[in-house]
């Protein structure tokens, strides 16, 4: 089986090349084969393809109905991009013609499950009357792209608190302005789309710090009017509101995970404010003890909603975190956070989740590595070029937004064995990617540039 972002792009590339030259498994240039990421296995093809201006959609010995259109609107995007790009004259001087794609889908559910089978297999065969491509997948999200696509939505922080909680209609007041908000029906919609893309929406809520916009419509939640940091954890309307929120979460934000945050907590308000001090005195808590009281009180209440939970680590503790027994993330502020434009794709590339985890069955207990691209200096003016190439060069369960997560591509996707040890064997074939991307209207940045670069000089787009 061959892992691959998803069905859509890896289809529009092989369409795409097979619509101007040689089919993307049939290799250029001494056999390179142009894929990223790579495949567990390929084999070459050696002859022209064209497209058919009329191509079709079957799925001829599948199980799965696609009662929802999750296939038929798939295909018709990627359609949409192949005709976009393309120029259709319907002159094909005697090349094999592709007319269509069969896919076969195993399980007739479509249900999106985190840890499901999204392995798939795409192959074009040389001949055939019609002559129809034919993807092979366990599940229809295996047939949408082989990897689990994560979209994990950093929903509140300290700056704004942007989504509708009817359980607490106030809480929204603490967005940047009127205009910038997600109603509820709003966020259904984002979930909704996500799933027939085959993507799941991990919400976060971020406690107890980056919570200062919570208590714009709820003063009492902060610890003082003039020290609004972190939440209050002697009140237990602090976790009343939390069991609200999460509430009203789970009613649409049904992923099994839900992120509680848990980082960069400065806890010197509950020692100065009075009432909160006194309040630790009378149970015998100091600051650390009154943090872990507090997460450990949120996590239940999220284990009461039916939610698996993430939270933020420091550095270097992912081999700690295994050893014990738990699940874990990895990611890299030095080497995995897109805001920092002077990463390279390079180290983003070469970054090993699994450093000093030696033992196999701790392995299994890294779940992936998570890319992050944090909201200080993106906008909707550069989040493109700011993401693009570099969490291509990433991998896994890997998560991009503005507070966004989104999972890509080569590094923890492509087999071990075939992972480059130098960057400069797989530099021309990310090179192909970001100008296929840029051909998609993707504004993805030249690879030899550090983040969001522009290009030194006029030149190829396969150079830049």
């Amino acid at each position: 089986m061959a892992p691959a972002p998803r069905l859509l792009p890896v289809l529009t590339l092989l369409l795409l090349t097979a619509a101007v030259g040689p089919c993307a498994g049939a290799g250029r240039g001494g056999g390179r084969v142009d894929l990223w990421p790579m495949p567990s296995s390929v084999t070459r093809g050696a002859q022209t393809l064209h497209v058919s201006r009329d191509l079709k959609l079957t799925t001829a010995g599948s199980n799965y109905s696609d009662g929802r259109g999750i296939l038929r609107d798939a295909f018709a995007r990627m359609v949409a991009v192949v005709n976009m790009d393309h120029v259709i004259n319907g002159s094909y001087q005697g090349a094999p013609v592709l007319a269509g794609v069969n896919v076969v889908v195993r399980s007739p559910d479509d249900k999106l499950n985190f840890g499901m089978d999204e392995s798939y297999k795409l192959s074009v065969p040389a001949t055939g009357s019609p002559l129809y491509a034919q993807i092979e997948a366990q599940t229809v999200y295996g047939a949408l792209h082989a990897l689990e696509n994560i979209l994990h939505w950093h929903i509140v922080d300290e700056q704004s608190f942007p989504l509708e909680i009817p359980s607490y209609p106030k809480l929204w007041n603490g967005a940047y302005s009127y205009s910038e908000r997600y109603t509820m029906d709003e966020a259904i919609d984002i979930v909704q789309y996500a799933e027939k893309r085959g993507v799941n929406v991990l919400a976060e809520i971020d406690v107890p710090g980056h919570a200062l916009s919570w208590g714009v419509g709820y003063p009492s939640l902060w610890p003082s009017a003039t020290c609004k940091e972190p939440l209050d954890v002697s009140s237990d309307f602090t976790f009343k509101v939390i069991n609200g929120i999460l509430s009203d979460f789970s009613k649409v934000f049904k992923f099994k995970f839900v992120h509680l945050g848990g980082d960069e907590i400065n806890t010197s308000c509950w020692t100065t404010t009075p009432r909160i001090k006194s309040w630790l005195i009378q149970h015998g808590m100091n600051e650390s003890d009154a943090y872990r009281y507090f997460v450990l009180r949120a996590q239940k209440i999220a284990l009461s909603h039916g939610y698996d939970i993430i939270n933020w680590l420091g550095s270097g503790v992912a081999e700690k975190v295994v050893a014990a027994g738990l699940r874990c993330i990895v990611s890299n502020q030095d080497k995995w956070y897109l805001d920092h434009l002077d990463a390279t794709w390079e180290g983003f590339y070469m970054n090993e989740p699994l450093t000093n985890i030696y033992n196999p069955e701790q392995q299994k207990l890294v779940l992936g590595g998570e890319v992050c691209a944090w909201g200080e200096h993106i906008d909707a003016s550069d989040i493109q070029q700011t993401i693009w190439p570099r969490a291509a060069a990433a991998a896994g369960i890997m998560f991009v937004l503005t507070n966004l997560f989104f999972e890509f591509e080569e590094r923890l996707w492509t087999p071990i064995a075939k992972v480059a040890k130098d960057t400069r064997s797989v530099t021309a074939r990310l090179a192909r990617f970001r100008c296929l991307l840029n051909q998609r209207g993707v504004a993805a940045a030249p690879v030899a540039a550090y983040g969001r670069s522009a290009p030194s000089e006029p030149d190829s787009c396969l150079r830049q």
